[in-house]
């Protein structure tokens, strides 16, 4: 048996089309939504009988989360800028 057809999406394109693509899904088909090249969600049917949803709960509190280190000095965009165009790119 085949299972149901996954559609890929973009985000622009999710939110440009979300209507079209909530019908899809209410036909039972999946949507899975592409930030770039990477997956980042799955819209799938609701099922208001049956299992219930699962919530995966948190590997570790978000503010134990390390932060990057700094990067030093601080850059000034304005420079980046000026230094880009001097160059030709």
């Amino acid at each position: 048996m085949i299972g149901p057809i996954e559609l890929p999406v973009r985000v622009a394109a999710l939110k440009a089309r979300l209507s079209e693509f909530l019908r899809a899904v209410r036909q039972g088909q999946l949507v899975v939504v592409y930030d770039r090249d990477t997956p980042v969600a799955r819209l799938v049917p609701y099922l208001a009988a049956g299992e219930p949803i699962s919530v995966r709960l948190a590997l570790r509190p978000l503010h134990s989360t390390p932060l990057p280190a700094p990067l030093g000095a601080p850059i000034s965009s304005l420079d980046v800028l000026l230094q880009d165009r001097r160059s030709g790119r």
